[in-house]
């Protein structure tokens, strides 16, 4: 016996939405059809976009959609969460087609269809201010990893020179490689001076030391190395500049724990001074409302990763990153 047809269809669960299809230059906006001109493009100038929100306020549209493409999506998010619209940052992959044509203007009209029977989850998106520590969080990562290549082009130039120096010593940024580097630049090229640079803590002789620092002195990768040096220490300052710009940062979210505990022993950082870390450490305190330094193998930098992705109120962030939004995608 043949099964009777399904005559269920889907419930229109946001029947006042409208749907963004982001791009670069130009901006697609679907609303319900039964209005006129559903369809509209708008330019990504500033002025356009607060023309898009007033459009939308017109309709009284309440919940938008839209993908998150790139950083496109960024000020118009902007613009319409302190419109007061609610906003869902969708995955791309949960809006793809079928093959065959494809365009803006079908892309936002399928976006509208599928958000407005509520088929579509919002992306984890934290509070302003979080979204302000985690920039400056993850602007300071990308410094630090420039660093790291500028010191692995130093090392470069040494290694053409023969510079054995990293086969005596552990660290040529520590205080002893720092000092050669420097003292190499500034003209010095007898190795027995430059081994008298050597910290008490090294454990190489001196001998071994000056033994490393004889090599060929070739003008073309000293050059080299002055300029990586000069990148190194610009990029340290930079990174300096971070950490004060993520210290203010951190003053603006809410405080969970008005007087934290003493400072504790925590992993060091090799880019901050100690009362640096010290000073991060209890803000961050503040702010979690917990110490999760305390936990082994966390330190400060993983502290303020954790703090600027979900939030500080870990509870609530965690809930909201795992369960509650789509875990394939962050904005």
């Amino acid at each position: 016996m043949a099964r009777k047809p399904s005559k269920q269809r889907f419930t229109v669960v946001h029947p006042d939405c409208a749907a963004i299809d982001v791009g670069s230059r130009e901006h697609f906006v679907a609303v319900d059809p039964r209005h006129d001109n559903d369809v509209r493009s708008f330019t990504s100038f500033t002025d356009d976009l607060y023309q898009l929100a007033d459009w939308l306020e017109s309709l009284r549209v309440k919940v938008v959609a839209m993908e998150s493409t790139g950083v496109y999506w960024i000020p118009i998010y902007e613009v319409l969460s302190e419109r007061g619209f609610e906003v869902y940052l969708v995955n791309a992959r949960a809006t793809r087609q079928i093959t065959g044509r494809k365009s803006d203007v079908l892309d936002c009209q399928w976006i509208w269809q599928l958000m407005t029977h509520g088929l579509l989850r919002g992306a984890f998106r934290p509070s302003d201010p979080t979204c302000c520590v985690r920039s400056l969080v993850r602007q300071r990562a990308f410094k630090v990893k420039d660093q790291a290549q500028s010191l692995n082009r130093m090392q470069k130039a040494l290694s053409q020179m023969n510079i054995q120096l990293a086969n005596v010593i552990s660290d040529i940024s520590g205080v002893t490689g720092m000092r050669i580097l420097r003292a190499i630049i500034a003209g010095e090229r007898n190795p027995v001076r430059l081994a008298e640079l050597t910290d008490a803590r090294i454990k190489a002789g001196k001998e071994a030391v000056a033994r490393s620092l004889h090599g060929n002195w070739r003008p073309e990768h000293l050059h080299a190395l002055g300029q990586e040096l000069a990148t190194y220490d610009f990029l340290e300052r930079q990174i300096a500049e971070c950490d004060e710009a993520i210290g203010e940062a951190l003053k603006l979210l809410p405080v969970l724990e008005e007087k934290p505990k003493e400072p504790r022993k925590v992993l060091r950082s090799p880019h901050r001074s100690t009362a640096d870390q010290a000073t991060l450490h209890q803000a961050l305190w503040r702010v979690l409302g917990v110490d999760l330094t305390a936990i082994p193998t966390i330190g400060v930098d993983t502290a303020l990763v954790l703090a600027g992705e979900i939030g500080a109120d870990l509870s609530e962030g965690v809930r909201n990153f795992v369960f509650g939004h789509n875990m394939s995608k962050r904005c």
